[in-house]
């Protein structure tokens, strides 16, 4: 039996956006967005996709800067838009990061956030403002000028100004788009550690797969103003007629813990809820969490275990399900490890060979495995 779903703990956003073009003719419909979604109000809820398919949209009709033209949003069971009214953006208690950080350029970052706490419902002490600016370690920034910031540092001062107003929902919007591969890899760290230590559910707009998989606990997948996915991002990543929009990224997400340490030969060995993996080792605790990503492209399959190869993960698996790929010369298995799923990128010819079917026992040997941080 199901549980009843736990209304002060949900999103529930069923409504419709319409965006009009001034060029064409009265009232005609550019754009439209449904969203028909009831999202965890907790974690890292990440919305993926194309350019121009409805993610910042999104992201302001739940701020309250976009009208709704109809439906309803509830968040932990409070209407901020219903048929009674709607509440005004100042109203609703949210944080935004835009992809650009807004920074007011003539204050110091100490004044940028102090005028962000005066936004909180209840004015906030020096202790908790010292609480924010040490954990997002902006300390030593406090008195530049937003000119003297690198990209990295004003993203992470955005982030602070945004938590400054005790927000009950974390908007991102794109957050590291603007940021080179340096940048991002500064701000990444703190991002995982909103995530982990923060009781603070994000709603995170990404075109940017592997922040996906880094940062995201549930999933929304979008195109043309739809939702055409939903769900934890493990089954979201694994499903038939996802990876076909994800190409050759697609692949599965695994939530695992380090368990050995092989010092000789340099590997972790990573234990899950189907069995374990070796990786090379990158510096992580015994008994700390890890989250791996394996692309399906890097998953070969075996009717047998092939023990003597130079492939170390090997893994008995089920086939749960086929479908063509993009590719009219390849096909997409979704297999079961355990309780984990996977996905194998293979040749027609390859799974003629093998005479693969519904619920076959094979094996599957993954060629490279790497872990998400």
């Amino acid at each position: 039996m199901s549980k009843t779903p736990d209304y002060k703990q949900l999103i529930e956003a069923h409504f419709r956006v319409k965006l009009s073009d001034p060029l064409r003719s009265a009232g005609a419909p550019r754009f439209e967005l449904v969203i028909d979604e009831r999202l965890a109000a907790r974690g890292v809820t990440a919305v993926f996709g194309p350019s121009g398919c409805g993610k910042t949209t999104l992201l302001r009709a739940l701020a309250g800067l976009q009208p709704i033209h109809s439906g309803v949003l509830r968040v932990n069971g409070v209407a901020w838009h219903d048929q009674a009214g709607s509440l005004q953006a100042h109203q609703r208690p949210v944080g935004f990061v835009f992809q650009e950080a807004s920074l007011f350029e003539h204050l110091s970052v100490a004044g940028n956030l102090e005028f962000a706490s005066k936004r909180a419902p209840e004015r906030l002490g020096p202790e908790q403002i010292q609480e924010i600016t040490e954990f997002l370690e902006i300390g030593q920034l406090l008195p530049q000028k937003p000119a003297q910031l690198s990209g990295g540092e004003r993203q992470r001062v955005a982030i602070a100004r945004a938590l400054l107003v005790r927000p009950e929902l974390l908007l991102m919007d794109e957050p590291l788009a603007a940021l080179d591969q340096t940048r991002k890899r500064e701000i990444l760290p703190f991002l995982d550690r909103l995530k982990s230590e923060l009781d603070l559910p994000i709603v995170y707009v990404t075109h940017a797969l592997d922040e996906v998989t880094r940062l995201a606990d549930d999933l929304l997948i979008m195109e043309q103003g739809r939702v055409e996915a939903s769900g934890p991002v493990d089954e979201v990543l694994t499903r038939l007629d996802v990876p076909r929009m994800l190409g050759e990224e697609a692949g599965a997400v695994v939530e695992g813990t380090v368990t050995e340490r092989d010092s000789q030969w340099q590997l972790l060995r990573v234990d899950f809820n189907g069995g374990h993996l070796w990786l090379r080792d990158s510096g992580e605790a015994i008994g700390q969490c890890a989250r791996i990503r394996i692309l399906a492209r890097d998953v070969s399959l075996s009717l047998a275990d092939e023990q003597a190869s130079s492939i170390l993960n090997r893994l008995p698996a089920t086939v749960i399900g086929m479908a063509d790929d993009t590719d009219r010369a390849m096909l997409l298995i979704r297999l079961a490890v355990g309780d984990a799923m996977l996905l194998a990128r293979i040749s027609k010819k390859s799974a003629f060979q093998l005479r693969l079917c519904q619920n076959q026992r094979l094996w599957v040997q993954i060629k490279s495995v790497a872990v998400l941080h």
